[in-house]
């Protein structure tokens, strides 16, 4: 499941945009569109780190993430 700024989110984004451009929407109407519609997908959505290293460094770590 891509995240934002995910190569595999920016290809289906330009997938959406090139689509409702063919269906006649502007194209600053069919970005926002496109990312709405990625942003809306509950699957799409970032779950965080999804490991020790990637929350960060223990020192900078709130207090109930330790």
């Amino acid at each position: 499941m891509p995240e934002p700024g995910s190569k595999k989110y920016d290809t289906r984004r330009a997938r959406l945009r090139k689509d409702a451009e063919s269906d006649g929407v502007s194209d600053q109407d069919a970005n926002d569109q496109a990312n709405e519609t990625l942003q809306r997908d509950s699957q799409r959505r970032s779950r965080g780190p999804r490991t020790e290293r990637g929350r960060g460094p223990k020192s900078e770590r709130g207090e109930s993430e330790r």
